[in-house]
């Protein structure tokens, strides 16, 4: 039984209406184009306003260089006493 449902052609749908889109189709077509583009414009301009590189372009003398810093270590006081703990802002 199973076999031969499986066996029969499944007949292509030929009505008068099939094949063919609704104008309400196009329509939204065209929105999701129109809010994509808009996306878009909005992202490049919000791009444009960040700067080259965040970098600080004037570092403060008693910060250490990026390079070669491991950047989540607790410094080593070297005297067997806890470092201070940064000021609550």
């Amino acid at each position: 039984m199973i076999l031969a449902l499986l066996a029969q052609d499944p007949g292509t749908p030929t009505g008068p209406e099939f094949g063919k889109a609704s104008p309400l189709g196009l329509l939204i077509v065209l929105i999701l184009l129109a809010g994509t583009v808009l996306l878009v414009r909005s992202m490049n301009k919000h791009l444009k306003g960040l700067p080259e590189t965040f970098e600080p372009e004037h570092p403060e003398p008693d910060q250490k260089a990026d390079e070669g810093t491991d950047p989540g270590a607790i410094p080593d006081t070297g005297d067997g006493t806890e470092p201070p703990k940064p000021a609550a802002t």
